[in-house]
């Protein structure tokens, strides 16, 4: 019995071979041993298939016995035990798994994804590219080109700067659509006619006589009208306009912009008195100090810089280190403090005339989108991109309170002149009434359709001027809560606002250039253009 299975199992082992020998065989006379993959696949095979064909001669001389097994008489310890045949079961076990593990090999190799030959799946790749679609009844050289994307800082994961700054602040996305054309069929070559066709088709006429056909009817669209030419002038900035202060006199103008520079504009001789300074990166803002005859400038390279307005002389630099760059700064009505938020979340103090740090308060964990000082230089509030605002006490460092008060950063934060309440301005498109004593909300001022990015109020408190990725700035009377005037730029988002001392609203932008606005609403003036392209 136990030969008649060794040489069953001789034959299956011998079949084996053959199969793997076969495939080396195939292999080499169609895809051949191109890369290392395949070579190895070849020579495992190929040993596989002698391996198996020695089992085989083995097995069937009977040379790989199994274990003796003894009989009930023979004993299992002491001198009969001994005098048994071993037989050769580990090396018959060999013999017999390595030819089926070969076989599992065969399979795969024909089920895996390499079994496809690269020529096949050249051209399976080849019929399967579709033919392009071609617009049906379109004329490509009147169609109308696509709308421009209108760019606007981001509005909750990091701190919304305007479109043009580093690689840091990326932009809103805007949506898009696409019409895909209609895909022409190819024309089909005509039947041939019949005989009898043939024979009952009326000659044709000659060449010359043949009626030419009638032209088409043809409408063209006109081409749309193009945008009026914005005003440039040479010495304008090159980039979107992001902060806007006016001077304590009221004849300057102070403007901060992505192109890196602060500039110091004249409002009554419409002229630019000099590029105040220029910041490693993104400018941010640009601040009088009460004197009149300084001011601070801040930037993304998150250097707070102390200058000298009548020559742009740098009198001391506030460095905020590891603390990241400065998204905002407010500086206190007595100018003897600064308060600066980063785009690390941290809030820090300065002492401008020591030029010291007085405090760095770590409570946001989201960067900052809006700080302000207190009339009385006593707190300040600062919030954060995802819409909490903090009450902090100046002097000793405390902070007083914590609040969520918007879905999104509030980017415009402005005390009102009591000290006790606080007007913020949202990502979420509304703009807030706080009471500081309770944290309530008093009022709501809706009406933007976009983030609400900038705010100043008016001297004398009564109104509240608000600029905003919508396009528009808008004026609201305080006392009822009322929106008394629309400004709409046309051109892009307004990312800074301010009253000009003769009560007018100032605005810049997206498109570089500083207009003036009457305050009952009406035109804006190009009070001054960025530079040209």
């Amino acid at each position: 019995m136990n030969r008649f299975v060794d040489r069953l199992l001789a034959a299956l082992l011998l079949a084996i071979g053959m199969l793997c020998l076969a495939r080396v065989y195939f292999a080499l006379g169609g895809e051949g041993a191109g890369d290392a993959f395949a070579s190895a696949r070849l020579a495992f095979f190929g040993s596989a298939g002698v391996f198996s064909a020695l089992a085989a001669l083995l097995f069937w001389a009977g040379l790989l016995p199994g274990r003796s097994k003894p009989g009930p008489a023979i004993p299992l310890f002491g001198r009969g035990a001994e005098t048994q045949p071993a037989g050769r079961p580990r090396l018959r076990q060999l013999f017999a798994v390595v030819p089926f593990l070969a076989v599992l090999a065969l399979v795969a190799d024909q089920l895996g994804p390499w079994s496809r030959q690269p020529q096949d799946a050249g051209k399976s790749l080849t019929a399967e590219q579709p033919a392009p679609s071609v617009p049906e009844g379109q004329d490509v050289a009147s169609a109308p080109a696509p709308a421009p994307e209108a760019r606007e800082p981001p509005e909750q994961a990091t701190t919304p700067p305007p479109p043009s700054g580093n690689g840091n602040h990326p932009s809103d996305p805007v949506a898009q659509g696409a019409n895909p054309g209609a895909s022409r069929e190819p024309a089909q070559p005509p039947a041939p006619a019949s005989p009898s066709e043939v024979a009952l088709a009326p000659p044709a006429l000659p060449p010359e006589a043949a009626p030419a056909p009638a032209a088409p009817p043809k409408t063209v669209a006109p081409l749309p009208q193009a945008p009026p030419p914005q005003p440039t002038q040479p010495d304008g900035h090159r980039d979107a306009v992001v902060w806007l202060a006016v001077a304590p006199d009221g004849h300057s103008i102070l403007s901060a912009s992505t192109d890196r520079t602060i500039k110091l504009w004249d409002i009554d001789g419409k002229r630019l008195i000099r590029t105040l300074g220029i910041h490693k990166d993104m400018a941010r803002t640009a601040l009088f100090l009460p004197d009149g005859a300084r001011a601070l400038t801040a930037g993304d390279d998150g250097e707070i810089v102390l200058r000298q307005l009548a020559d742009g002389a740098v009198l001391h630099v506030f460095s905020s280190g590891q603390n990241g760059g400065v998204n905002k700064l407010a500086i206190s009505p007595d100018g003897k403090r600064a308060v600066s938020g980063h785009d690390t979340g941290r809030v820090i103090v300065w002492d401008i005339e020591k030029g010291s740090v007085l405090h760095v308060f770590p409570g946001h964990d989201w960067s900052i989108s809006g700080v302000a000082v207190s009339p009385d230089g006593t707190r300040a509030v600062s919030g954060s991109i995802e819409g909490t605002l903090k009450l902090w006490d100046i002097g000793t460092g405390k902070q007083l309170r914590s609040w969520h008060g918007h879905e999104r950063g509030p980017y415009g934060v402005v005390f009102m002149a009591d000290g006790r309440h606080l007007i913020t301005g949202s990502g979420d498109y509304t703009l807030k009434l706080w009471d500081l004593d309770t944290g309530r909300e008093v009022r709501r001022l809706e009406g933007h359709s976009g983030t609400v990015y900038a705010l100043a109020l008016s001297a004398d408190g009564k109104r509240l001027l608000s600029g905003s990725l919508d396009g528009t700035a808008r004026l609201w009377d305080m006392e009822t809560g009322s929106e008394t005037a629309l400004f709409d730029s046309r051109s892009g988002p307004v990312y800074a606002v301010a009253f000009a001392a003769d009560g007018t609203v100032l605005t810049g932008g997206y498109d570089r250039t500083i207009r003036d606005w009457p305050a009952g609403g009406g035109d804006a003036v190009a009070l001054f253009p960025g530079a040209p392209d």
